[in-house]
């Protein structure tokens, strides 16, 4: 039988260039963490600087969020149609245009929008990164590489933080948006120089040259090349969004969709509120900066180690477990003492099993999906969730605005953890879930 090009790389070992690409994605996907949480570093500058009611801040909160949302679901369709590269490089300009607008902006308004366009092209990368990290891996590997990729993200949000709390100390929330938009620019040309386009898309889509593009990556991996592309599928593939939303594909795209917006609701309502919660219980804005600063930490942990639990148990079953922990440790941060000592312990833990199960749900996505629809059924999965990962902070405004206190309305949300087990364990996935 004819190999494909994915089915070289998953029986090959991993090269030096093929680790370098992959640690980009980390790199990329760092950055992702620390422009996303920008807005909680700097949000008790803006509601000082601005008086912006609670309620407010909490759809402020939510923007980037909103834009990851429809960036995910519609520009990461654009990775499967155009290539994995492309979109990734176009996403992060998109990003940097929009981090270095907000330190501009001198109203709640224009913050607003410009956290919306950041959000899209964050959206749209997350999709094209989780796609192209599933067709770089081998088979052996991969249920360690994907979750590796997605710590990058809370990584990103400590490095990130660690820098932003000294700035903070000084007041100036601006410069954390410029420090963003320096570093999403600097990523373009690494981006451009070590990621080349997956030898699945290529297969798959055929664009002109594609057998000596194929080729050229290949050998890049130190795997050799082929002399001639294997025959192209029998049927011509639907359109990606229509074929996710058609059996067999349909069920496992609405209730892994669910299950993610379920628990996002809840993560991000979690670490977008760290920093304002901690300064309204006297501390100053450094303090709250710190403590999602540790919080950030104990997410790359979490998402670290569900890697290596899943070579042993499984990603269905470590997820299931970090889903369990988190609906348990966001409720015992409802009730924490106002001890900033005491708060980043329990905040590195509720994001040790938040963060575990958030990177869990991008490793079962990359997997629930063949590669002609892989990014557009993640970005749908994802850009959905993030539509709850929208509802967390900005539903946490309104309970607050209204009188409740952390711990009831942690106990609100946390329930979004708990339905996410129950979601997750009415999925049926593939028998073989790899790319190729």
């Amino acid at each position: 039988m004819q190999k494909t090009p994915q089915d070289i790389i998953d029986e090959g070992r991993l090269g030096k260039w093929q680790i370098a690409a992959l640690a980009v994605t980390v790199l990329l996907n760092a950055l992702d963490g620390f422009d996303v949480m920008s807005i909680s570093f700097a949000a008790p500058g803006i509601a000082k600087e601005w008086a912006v009611p609670r309620d407010v801040l909490g759809w402020v909160l939510s923007m980037e969020l909103i834009g990851m949302a429809v960036g995910s679901i519609f520009l990461g369709g654009m990775a499967d149609r155009f290539g994995r590269r492309p979109t990734i490089l176009g996403c992060l300009s998109v990003m940097a245009i929009g981090m270095l607008l907000a330190p501009m902006c001198s109203d709640v308004m224009q913050l607003s929008a410009c956290r919306l366009v950041t959000g899209l092209g964050i959206g749209g990368m997350l999709a094209a990164l989780n796609a192209t990290v599933a067709e770089f891996s081998n088979a052996r590997y991969r249920n360690l590489i994907l979750p590796l990729m997605v710590i990058g993200y809370p990584l990103g949000a400590f490095l990130g933080g660690m820098l932003a709390s000294n700035w903070l100390s000084g007041g100036n929330w601006r410069d954390v948006f410029y420090l963003g938009a320096g570093l999403t620019i600097a990523s373009i040309p690494l981006a451009y120089w070590l990621v080349p386009e997956t030898p699945g898309w290529l297969n798959e889509r055929r664009p002109k040259n594609a057998l000596k593009r194929i080729n050229i990556t290949l050998n890049k991996f130190n795997l050799g090349e082929l002399d001639e592309l294997p025959d192209p599928p029998a049927q011509k593939p639907k359109a990606s969004l229509v074929e996710i939303l058609q059996p067999p594909l349909l069920g496992r795209t609405i209730l892994l969709t669910l299950a993610y917006l379920t628990h996002v609701t809840a993560y991000y309502y979690f670490v977008k509120w760290i920093p304002k919660l901690v300064v309204d219980m006297g501390f100053e804005p450094s303090a709250g900066g710190q403590v999602l600063t540790w919080a950030m930490l104990g997410g790359a942990i979490g998402g670290g180690l569900l890697g290596v639990v899943s070579l042993k148990i499984g990603v269905r079953k470590a997820t299931l477990i970090s889903l369990g922990g988190a609906f348990v440790m966001l409720n015992v941060f409802g009730h924490a003492s106002p001890d900033i000592a005491r708060l980043a312990w329990i905040a590195g833990v509720t994001a040790f099993f938040s963060n575990a199960a958030a990177v869990g749900f991008y490793a079962l996505l990359a997997m629930a999906f063949p590669p002609r629809v892989r990014a557009t059924g993640t970005g749908f999965g994802i850009g959905f969730g993030r539509a709850g990962a929208a509802m967390g902070p900005a539903l946490a405004g309104i309970l607050f605005a209204r009188g409740m206190n952390v711990g009831d309305v942690s106990m609100i949300i946390s329930i979004g953890s708990a339905l996410s087990i129950i979601a997750i364990l009415l999925v049926r996935m593939p028998s073989k879930a790899k790319p190729g």
